[in-house]
């Protein structure tokens, strides 16, 4: 079957079976989606997809695959009548084709229906990769627009309804002595149905006071349903509300039934929000008597949509900072060797070291820097294993008290038995500590900070709510009694650069970076705070079982061997990378060979035989560093290979998933250390 991704770059050992499982749940995850999925490259060709697209859209599965045009599925859906009539001349269908072609290489964010030739209904939604390609998302609401017709109809007929019943309400006035007592029960029964229906429903005169409400509408007002009537709208609503529906009402008083949306502050100090309907009842005399009010609560409605709007955000802010980690590293790459290499030319001198350090050391911080986004964006490699989470919080217990000041007493509460997560553990002291230091910055006048660890199991019904699998959690909470985060606040805290700290205090990836580490742990983080008491962070880590045993270590055979005897295939599209690579090997005492992409190294190992090591880019034009690697090795199985990547991860090849990769920017010292891991062959004495 036709793969349905291109390869992507590995988070952990490359090919190690935990990687295999998460590449299979991310396939399995994307075909969970009731949405179409297709990410296409700047070419635009077909990158990824998912199932879901050839059951949405009908396409042969054939067609379906990685690389194929964007333009051949333009074509097909032509051809098929899709964007309008079918059975177009071959010129009228290229016409149309080289049309949406012209608009997709122009791409702009955008979002659109199409209804198809089947009366399946559409919501297309495209959004750019800058620079890469674009993502588009297709979603059935075929039978969202049903259910929208539908209660048109039914608003159109709850009206109909209303008017024949005022009519009747007046045609019965006249018969009203006669009736009264039976219309007192009818009134009765009329108010508990009223009352049981789960809508807010109240009627309101020409003057704007109430007449009736039923229960449900006196409840969310924080209203007695007895006392309601006589009361004017401004006296229920508060002048803030009122302010906002008055020109609604002002259009409902010309006979027009009006829709529309609102928010108000209740008895609690929350913010709820409401839909109504407004439906005049005109009067004999002409004009409107009163009004008819139906109304739904959209409060969770309004915070789910809330939630949907950050996850995209976040999202696209990940999506923005992995393109990017590329460039940045290469630029960074240059920098540092180019500044390491001339410290090391020039004499020692106080002057040339005050430049100098303070240089390497920026181009240091800068690669910092982009590791914390890529840990925000979870595409950092992380180096996890089973970390006894007890011990490492006791072990920084001492560092934690360095940081804080005396005035911040430090309680942690540990569970008695070892608890074992499957995390990176530099990662996540590093968390603590930033979770730590951001408490410390809460309680200038000294509080308390309290750590506490437990075993936290996650059921089927709670996994969907906290966005992880079901199973066995660690479960962590920071907490503090400081000043708290306001609640305009909160929603932005995971935001990268997003800082409430004075100018200089912080750079606003403190939270970001948590996050990052723990959505890519497989876990799931959530901040409780109360302005004026305090702040809680709580995050969950997958539990694992403690590790085996370690075997005893054995002694590794090395051969001594002349660096000057190895000759070195060196291969980077960058020249200004190439050209502080070079000079690396060169330092290291290598004699290098230079190639500026995979084509031209591939005609050099079979032309060269003395190429006894391979430094090749990952990612080129034309043929890159992996396919470059598995030519290499069916070339020559024994030559020891060393891939490099700017990337935030990179896969090795498929055939070879033993060769390493270094990340950029690295200096002399760690290009040398990554080498000296390869297996050399005994290389034949000159």
């Amino acid at each position: 079957m036709t793969p349905r991704i291109a390869p992507r770059p590995s988070a952990g050992k490359p090919g190690s079976p935990e990687e295999l499982r998460r590449y299979d749940l991310l396939l399995a995850g994307f075909d969970l989606l009731d949405q179409a999925i297709a990410v296409f490259d700047a070419a635009p060709k077909l990158v990824a997809w998912n199932t879901t697209l050839l059951r949405l859209l009908d396409f042969p599965e054939s067609m379906v695959r990685v690389g194929t045009p964007f333009e051949e599925f333009v074509r097909f859906n032509v051809r098929r009548g899709e964007y309008g009539a079918a059975g177009l001349s071959d010129a009228e269908v290229e016409r149309r084709v080289a049309e949406r072609m012209a608009a997709v290489r122009a791409f702009l964010p955008h979002q659109a229906e199409r209804t198809r030739p089947n009366g399946q209904v559409l919501s297309i939604r495209g959004v750019p990769i800058p620079n890469l390609g674009f993502v588009t998302l297709w979603t059935d609401i075929t039978e969202q627009r049903r259910y929208e017709h539908l209660i048109e109809s039914q608003n159109a007929e709850l009206e109909t309804r209303v008017r024949a019943r005022t009519a009747e309400l007046e045609a019965a006035t006249s018969r009203i002595d006669k009736v009264a007592a039976q219309l007192a029960r009818s009134e009765e029964r009329l108010r508990l149905i009223m009352d049981a229906i789960p809508a807010m429903i109240a009627y309101v005169d020409a003057s704007e006071r109430y007449h009736f409400a039923n229960k449900g509408y006196a409840d969310w007002f924080g209203i007695d349903k007895n006392t309601i009537a006589g009361k004017s709208i401004t006296e229920v609503f508060g002048i803030d509300a009122y302010t906002q529906i008055r020109p609604y009402l002002d259009q409902a008083y010309t006979g027009e039934r009006v829709s529309y949306e609102y928010s108000r502050i209740n008895a609690a100090g929350r913010q709820v929000h409401a839909r109504s309907v407004v439906v005049p009842e005109a009067s004999e005399a002409g004009g409107v008597q009163g009004f008819f009010v139906l109304s739904i609560d959209i409060t969770e409605q309004k915070a789910s949509q809330a939630v949907l709007i950050q996850a995209q955000k976040m999202e696209a802010v990940g999506q923005l900072t992995g393109g990017l980690a590329h460039d940045f590293n290469n630029l960074l790459t240059i920098i540092t060797g180019n500044l390491a290499a001339l410290k090391g030319k020039l004499p020692a001198h106080p002057d040339f070291e005050n430049h100098l350090e303070p240089a390497l050391a920026a181009a240091r911080r800068g690669a910092e820097l982009i590791r914390r986004l890529l840990t925000f964006s979870r595409q950092q490699s992380l180096d996890a294993c089973p970390v006894e989470v007890g011990a490492l919080v006791r072990g920084m217990n001492q560092l934690l008290s360095r940081s804080l000041t005396e005035r911040i007493a430090i309680r942690l509460a540990l569970p008695a038995d070892k608890l074992y997560a499957l995390v990176d553990p530099h990662q996540l002291e590093s968390a603590l500590l930033n979770l730590a230091i951001n408490a410390r910055d809460a309680m200038p006048e000294g509080g308390k900070l309290t750590i506490s660890v437990a075993h936290r199991p996650v059921s089927r019904s709670l996994a969907l709510l906290v966005e992880v699998p079901a199973g066995d959690y660690v479960q962590f909470d920071v907490t503090d009694n400081g000043a708290g985060i306001a609640p305009e606040v909160l929603p932005r805290v995971f935001e990268p650069f997003f800082t409430t700290k004075a100018f200089g205090a912080g750079s606003g990836l403190g939270l970001a970076m948590v996050y990052g580490f723990i959505r890519q742990s497989g876990g799931n983080i959530r901040i409780l705070s109360t302005p004026g008491t305090g702040t809680s962070v709580r995050f969950i880590v997958p539990m694992t079982a403690p590790p085996a045993p370690a075997a005893s270590p054995t002694r590794q055979h090395t051969t001594a061997k002349t660096n000057t005897n190895r000759l070195v295939l060196l291969v980077e599209d960058e020249p200004e990378v190439r050209k502080v690579i070079r000079q690396q090997l060169t330092e290291l005492g290598y004699p290098v060979l230079e190639a500026a992409n995979g084509l031209e190294a591939a005609a050099m190992l079979e032309a060269v035989e003395d190429i006894a090591l391979l430094v090749s880019d990952t990612v080129m034009p034309g043929m890159g560093g992996r396919e470059l690697a598995t030519l290499a090795r069916r070339l020559h199985p024994q030559l020891p290979i060393l891939l490099i990547t700017g990337y935030a991860t990179a896969d090795a090849p498929a055939a070879a998933p033993d060769i390493p990769t270094l990340r950029k920017p690295f200096e002399r010292a760690a290009l040398a250390s990554a080498i000296a891991t390869l297996d050399h062959p005994e290389s034949p004495a000159p």
